[in-house]
């Protein structure tokens, strides 16, 4: 969600900052605005409801904002409709003096801005907008002006009374070379450059400056100037902070010729894949040693729970089949947005695997620490290195997607998918419930994987014709039972967030409970059926619903011809072992939803009211 870009150096700010809002765009926003210093100390601020192109155009390019220094954003409305009142920079001149102002852009949600309000006004303090941002540069201001400190303990003053998440980055007015960060459960990472430095939600937004960066940790602040950076606690104590390399090429960011990211990201699945593949498997074995997992600590665990949020949820669906199967061992796959507040039981030496994307979804980072918090083991499947959820769980499984732009995941759920399979089997193999000869078998068939795609993606036509077909569809059902019906879960999904289509999931067999009653003529009904021992009883389920006027398209292996006989339309996939069906048959279900975006006209990159991270609760 909402966006920050800061630049402090000795080239024109607006044009970096405003690349690094396109950069960003993926994560959502309603409005966006630039506050930029010039040489003479002035700050000016430039705002603009909707897209980027309309700030762009009202700054020419940057060009109309001449400034070496100034900070960025894009806004997810949240506190206020998007409006440019709204809208960041927020400032605080409209304070009780006409004293040295604090110019500044925040992401997340001031939890108490409304005591806050309450209490700036009974100050003398006015306010112009309905944001808890204003309310959090106010409060700033009005810390720094009452003591008479310095920016350091203007900003931790404030933040021992703020409730909430917040990454925020400021300017102070009578501090000219300076721009200040800080940041509670909201990511912000600083870039580094020769002779300037950067501020960032994301580093996709920087990755076209620089490489090397630092990530600020919880409740802790710094200092950017055009030479260096510097970190502080809540104290106030400066501290040392590790310089990371991201490995990402800029260029991963780019559309390449193809006309959508997400189609991008689409066809980058197999090299993604294998990527992941080969970072754990050497030599024909699994190496978890990277990961921190130890052949003891694996023996010792009693259950698994897995907590995730939307796609990544839908991956632990997946892999609840795959470690039952394999392992042998009970695992409960939970919401993150439920998880933290259940007083659910839970095994002492169980095992919490959080599956995360960006390793930001603030959801899912909540359910980490109160997993922490009972003293249980936390592993991370995170595809950002140095994000919050990485950093803070006790073992972590690194994903190799590279950057992915568009909303809809694509690439990033491949991936967790297969480090699914990949944990799975180890810990198979380490408890003695995968023999030997099963396990050379199912990793020789998991290489096989990234070749299967790319002949599922070579014969993608035919579904580009059936999408635009049934591009005007009011609703979508579909159903699978097993390993099926998590595949219909991130299906359903992918249909729902980038068509606007109503479609709904459901395990086969629950459609006599009740479901079954919504099927009208012409309705389409999307049948999984990849687990053979499943495959009649889905079949069974498909006639049901075909004898009450649905269209019926199946989605099986290459062999299962029979399904023509009851479905309308058939796409066939390759096969594989069945634990890793749901790599394959997630492909066709990929390209449906993208090609009935794009035959409604819709902006397949950028779905309404959606965000890449969601990083507020």
């Amino acid at each position: 969600m909402c966006g920050i870009v800061g630049y402090i150096g000795n080239k024109q700010a607006a044009p970096i900052l405003l690349d690094g809002l396109v950069r960003l765009e993926y994560r959502g926003y309603d409005s966006a605005g630039l506050a930029v210093r010039d040489d003479e100390g002035r700050t000016r601020i430039v705002k603009a409801k909707g897209r980027l192109k309309n700030l762009d155009e009202k700054t020419d390019g940057g060009r109309s904002m001449p400034g070496r220094v100034g900070i960025g954003h894009t806004r997810w409305a949240t506190h206020g409709q998007p409006s440019e009142a709204n809208a960041h920079p927020h400032s605080s001149e409209a304070s009780i003096s006409d004293k040295p102002c604090i110019v500044g852009v925040h992401n997340g949600i001031i939890e108490n801005f409304q005591e806050l309000r309450d209490k700036m006004i009974r100050k003398g303090y006015s306010f112009y907008s309905e944001t808890d941002t204003e309310v959090l540069i106010k409060t700033v201001d009005y810390y720094y002006h009452k003591y008479n400190i310095g920016p350091i303990d203007a900003l931790a003053k404030t933040m021992v009374r703020v409730r909430g998440s917040y990454a925020l980055a400021v300017m102070f007015d009578d501090h000219p070379g300076e721009i200040w960060v800080a940041r509670k459960d909201s990511p912000i990472v600083i870039g580094l450059g020769e002779g300037e430095n950067f501020v960032a939600s994301d580093v996709s937004a920087i990755l076209n400056h620089t490489r090397e960066v630092c990530y600020i940790d919880n409740l802790e602040m710094a200092r950017l100037t055009p030479e260096g950076f510097s970190v502080y606690n809540i104290d106030g104590d400066e501290v040392e902070k590790e310089v990371s390399t991201v490995d990402w090429d800029a260029s991963a960011a780019e559309k390449n010729g193809y006309e959508h990211f997400m189609m991008k990201e689409i066809h980058e699945q197999p090299k993604a894949v294998t990527d992941t593949i080969h970072s754990v498997v050497k030599d024909g074995k699994i190496d978890l040693s990277g990961i921190g997992l130890s052949t003891e600590e694996i023996q010792k665990f009693s259950q698994i729970y897995i907590v995730a949020c939307g796609s990544a949820w839908h991956v632990g669906m997946a892999a609840q089949y795959v470690f039952e199967d394999l392992v042998r061992i009970p695992v409960r796959v939970e919401l993150s947005s439920e998880f933290r507040y259940r007083c659910l039981p839970m095994s002492p030496d169980g095992l919490v695997i959080i599956i995360s994307q960006s390793g930001e979804t603030a959801d899912s980072l909540a359910a980490l620490r109160e997993a922490k918090t009972r003293g249980m083991k936390t592993l991370a499947i995170v595809n950002v290195v140095g994000s919050s959820i990485a950093r803070e769980a006790d073992y972590v499984f690194l994903t190799l997607a590279g950057p992915e732009i568009a909303v809809a995941t694509t690439k990033a759920y491949s991936c967790q998918l297969i480090a699914s399979y990949l944990l799975a089997m180890e810990f198979g193999r380490v408890r003695s419930t995968l023999d030997d000869e099963n396990y050379a078998a199912m990793l020789a068939e998991m290489e096989t994987l990234p070749g299967k795609i790319e002949r599922i993606l070579s014969e993608k036509e035919r579904l580009q014709w059936f999408s635009a077909k049934y591009a005007h569809a009011k609703d979508v059902f579909f159903v699978g039972r097993g390993l099926d019906y998590a595949i219909c879960l991130e299906g359903s999904l992918k249909m729902k967030e980038i068509s606007y289509i109503h479609s709904e999931a459901y395990a086969a067999g629950e459609l006599k409970h009740g479901t079954i009653s919504l099927i009208e003529d012409g309705m389409l009904v999307i049948g999984v059926l990849t687990q053979d021992g499943l495959y009649e009883k889905t079949v069974s389920n498909m006639v049901e619903c075909k004898a009450r006027g649905a269209y019926l398209m199946g989605l099986t292996c290459y062999g299962h011809y029979v399904i023509e006989d009851t479905a309308d339309f058939t796409v066939y996939i390759p096969k594989t072992d069945p634990h890793f069906m749901a790599s394959l048959a997630v492909i066709p279900l990929q390209l449906m939803g993208y090609y009935i975006s794009v035959a409604r006209g819709l902006d397949v990159d950028k779905p309404r009211n959606l965000a890449k991270s969601v990083t507020v609760e």
